[in-house]
């Protein structure tokens, strides 16, 4: 159950200034205490999990970038490919006699 939420479906304020349930004040810091550690935790987490985003972002636009050019020299090569070979076929093309 989450703190601040009362079983039974009474809140603080239906039970009136005098009623209203009290906890040592120990038990109050130890809460609180507790809810900032886990505050803290959550916050790291947080941070650890952006910087990797970050580290992934870089990594995938460095990626993009590769592709990129992969396929600039993939497009060179195949007209250097053909090229060659349009050569090689007009070698070896007999002479009209």
């Amino acid at each position: 159950m989450c703190y601040g939420q009362q079983r039974g479906g009474f809140s603080n304020d239906s039970l009136g200034p005098s009623r209203r349930p009290t906890r040592p004040a120990t038990g109050n810091a130890a809460v609180v205490e507790d809810l900032r550690g886990r505050l803290a935790e959550t916050e790291a987490r947080l941070a650890r999990a952006r910087a990797r985003e970050a580290d992934l972002s870089r990594r995938l636009e460095e990626m993009k970038r590769f592709v990129s050019v992969m396929e600039i020299l993939e497009t060179y090569l195949k007209r250097r490919f053909i090229e060659q070979q349009e050569h090689v076929a007009h070698l070896f093309t007999p002479l009209p006699p």
